[in-house]
């Protein structure tokens, strides 16, 4: 095709031939003297913002989980643009584009007679890059006085526009100007651009639109409202009429052949509507997909400050990839989907995290992600990521309960306790003195009394290690008294405890009985440092950004030894006791793991996190109504009743089936053994003569089974025996 451009003198040629036609422009107060002035002088032209885009999120693997966007929008260049698109856009909208310099003449001129005698804008007559600076003006508005004003109907805006028009035309070639009209211009059914519109008109791309789908598309541009095929049989009829406008148009202009254009219009509109889904309620993985879109909003990484984070997000146009594991991701589901209904006003969340870099595998929770109209949040969707803290969608989370023994345990072996180190404990317990908190305060709490899990009267002497696999409260209110309750809590610090609500962590004696409300990502992120030999790692759910021009950005992990390496290494030794020797006995995944329960006073919540060298993850059970009004007693989770809700009888056998899947394929890697010449051995008085007896108790209970379980079985023989003889007799009656 033959470009010819004007420039500005012939557009102002033009310009005052038209107005030549005319006394005057009333409204506009422009008249035939002073068009000269206005349209030579020309202004800058407008400002262009980037397009908004679509965001795309992608798995570990490259695989898309989610997109969300403020305008569904992918821009293309020109050059993958079918060329009959090309054709189609200009000869329904400006047939003479590529021969004017911005201003139509003929056309600006019979829309000002029309609109003259009409008393006001009645018909348009706009070029492409008249439109082109409408949409520039509209997309840049950030306000509605700004995006009122750039579609007023008045001939004060139509100059304006006209000026600018000018302006593109001097700044971009006429292929720049179409390739910007096409990115920017809506065509219905949510669909911005030419590219959003194929894949949602006809489910191919820009650069595969055939005749028909072209002149369909290119029909939709001047009424997109009008024939939006999404909304009805009359709205597609509309859009049928439209296309065959854009045949014969194409026809009239030599575009195509009159027998093309006629073999075009008896096919139908070979509609192929292809959903748009955007936002994370249309995510596969919906509960991580909020966490990235808070990340990007809340990270400096992405933007020094909150409004220049909301504008890149708005604007889009980037490809994330994200730590998530579909195969995690899966596991976690199915572990949670198995023993938590959706309905159930208990919930219960989990987040794997990889020990040593922070990437978060998998969120999952037990409920549906969307609204509950009127449904007082007791249905089966919620709008919280309660996996995560406040800051990334979550809720304000659970107490953490006993999981938090192990900040304690790591302070101790730290000051240098041994393994076999304790002391005896009494049946109850009163904080009385000894506390301070981290400002110097004294914290104690004399009106309060700590019973252990198993009742009143249940003391007797522990050591590190017994204490922490039966998970004895008054051991460990003791134990943080001795080692210093704001050392607890700084190692807790160190190893990125905050509080879910985002406020100052509760420095209180059960503090270390984890009264502070905790989310799983933290959590698990903290558990995954000792999987880590003490190296923790700041959660990460995004690991590359591609921007609209295809820079990469990798986000390293955000790392630091937060305690000693030997001591983490202590900690697995005695945290493996959990699973052999304490309260998740028999709870097995066949490899290497430690991990410790969490059941908070008075069964508010339940707690599981534990950990792999290669993989952490903390389960939390909860009533989504409140833990204190809503107790985990007498319930009734995922079709089974649990006369209490305890840390190993349903986060753990979550946490041990979710494992099982998430690690199917990784070889097993076995924790660093302990430097026992620092921490083995020590002295717990009474200890020895304690087990002594405990085992005893525990062979003669065994031997009260057996006998039971002998006589149980000799019973069952006897009327199986009976139960044969008689039955041969019974059926030679029956044949009688």
């Amino acid at each position: 095709m033959t470009v010819l451009k004007l420039g500005v003198a012939g557009a102002v040629g033009g310009v005052l031939a038209a107005a030549l036609a005319l006394p005057a422009v009333g409204g506009a107060g422009l008249a035939a003297r002073n068009v000269a002035d206005t349209f030579v002088d020309l202004p800058p032209a407008p400002r262009e913002e980037p397009l908004p885009q679509v965001t795309r999120l992608l798995d570990k693997n490259g695989r898309q989980f989610a997109q969300f966007y403020t305008a569904n929008r992918t821009t293309v260049p020109l050059a993958e643009v079918a060329p009959l698109m090309r054709r189609a856009i200009v000869a329904v909208e400006d047939s003479r584009f590529y021969e004017h310099g911005g201003l139509d003449v003929r056309g600006t001129l019979r829309a000002a007679l029309t609109n003259t005698q009409a008393g006001g804008v009645r018909q348009g007559g706009s070029s492409l890059t008249q439109q082109l600076v409408k949409n520039i003006l509209l997309e840049s508005a950030e306000t509605d006085a700004e995006r009122a004003q750039a579609t007023a109907p008045s001939l004060g805006r139509k100059v304006s526009e006209l000026r600018y028009a000018l302006a593109l035309e001097e700044k971009y070639t006429k292929d720049e100007i179409l390739e910007r009209y096409l990115n920017i211009a809506y065509f219905g059914a949510g669909a911005h651009g030419v590219e959003a519109a194929a894949q949602r008109f006809f489910s191919t791309t820009a650069a595969r639109l055939t005749l028909n789908q072209a002149a369909t598309l290119a029909g939709t541009v001047r009424s997109p409202y009008a024939t939006d095929p999404s909304l009805g049989a009359q709205a597609r009829e509309r859009l049928l009429q439209r296309r065959d406008t854009v045949l014969d148009r194409m026809a009239e202009s030599g575009t195509i052949t009159a027998a093309a254009a006629a073999r075009a219009k008896k096919a139908p509109l070979g509609l192929r509507m292809s959903a748009a889904p955007g936002g994370c309620g249309e995510s596969e993985y919906p509960f991580f997909c909020l966490y990235v879109q808070r990340e990007l909003l809340t990270s400096p990484v992405f933007g020094n400050t909150a409004a220049e984070r909301q504008r890149r997000l708005a604007r889009g146009g980037l490809v994330l990839r994200t730590t998530l594991d579909p195969r995690a991701q899966r596991a976690a589901d199915r572990a949670i989907s198995a023993r938590v209904h959706a309905a159930d006003t208990e919930v219960a969340a989990e987040a794997m995290v990889e020990p040593g870099t922070g990437r978060i595998r998998a969120m999952a929770v037990s409920k549906k992600y969307g609204r509950n109209p009127g449904n007082k949040n007791n249905g089966p969707r919620t709008t919280y990521n309660l996996a995560a803290d406040v800051a990334h969608g979550g809720g304000l989370g659970f107490q953490a309960g006993s999981t938090f023994k192990v900040y304690t345990l790591a302070t101790a072996l730290a000051q240098g306790w041994r393994f076999n180190q304790g002391f005896g404990t009494p049946g109850h317990f009163v904080p009385a003195q000894g506390y301070r908190d981290c400002a110097g305060r004294p914290v104690n709490a004399p009106g309060a009394r700590v019973y252990n899990a198993s009742g009143e009267g249940k003391g007797g002497p522990h050591s590190i290690s017994t204490g922490t696999w039966k998970s004895v409260n008054i051991f460990y209110m003791m134990l943080e008294r001795k080692v210093g309750l704001c050392n607890v809590v700084k190692t807790a610090r160190a190893l990125g405890i905050s509080r879910a609500d985002g406020g100052p962590l509760r420095e209180v004696p059960t503090f270390t009985l984890g009264v502070n409300e905790m989310d799983p990502v933290t959590v698990a992120a903290s558990f995954a440092a000792f999987g880590a030999r003490g190296r923790y790692c700041r959660p990460q759910a995004i690991v590359e950004i591609v921007d609209r021009e295809g820079k990469r950005t990798v986000v390293a992990p955000a790392c630091e030894q937060a305690i000693d390496r030997q001591v983490a290494d202590a900690v697995n030794h005695v945290l493996q006791g959990v699973f052999t020797q304490g309260t998740m006995k028999g709870k097995s995944i066949g490899r290497h793991a430690a991990g410790k329960t969490g059941t908070n006073n008075g069964y508010t919540s339940a707690w599981f996190a534990g950990y792999t060298p290669d993989l952490a993850a903390a389960v939390s059970v909860g009533d989504i109504r409140g833990s204190y009004r809503h107790p985990l007693r007498g319930v009734v989770i995922g079709g089974q009743g649990y006369g209490s809700v305890q840390g190993a009888s349903l986060p753990g056998p979550i946490w041990v089936s979710s494992m099982l899947g998430a690690l199917r394929d990784t070889p097993g890697t076995r924790f660093v053994a302990p430097d026992h010449s620092r921490f083995g051995g020590g002295f717990t008085p009474g200890l020895k003569e304690a087990l002594e007896a405990e085992k005893r108790a525990t062979d003669a209970r065994r031997a009260v089974r057996g006998e039971r379980v002998r006589w149980e079985r000799r019973t069952k023989d006897r009327a199986r025996r009976w139960w044969r003889a008689h039955r041969t007799h019974h059926h030679r009656d029956r044949r009688r």
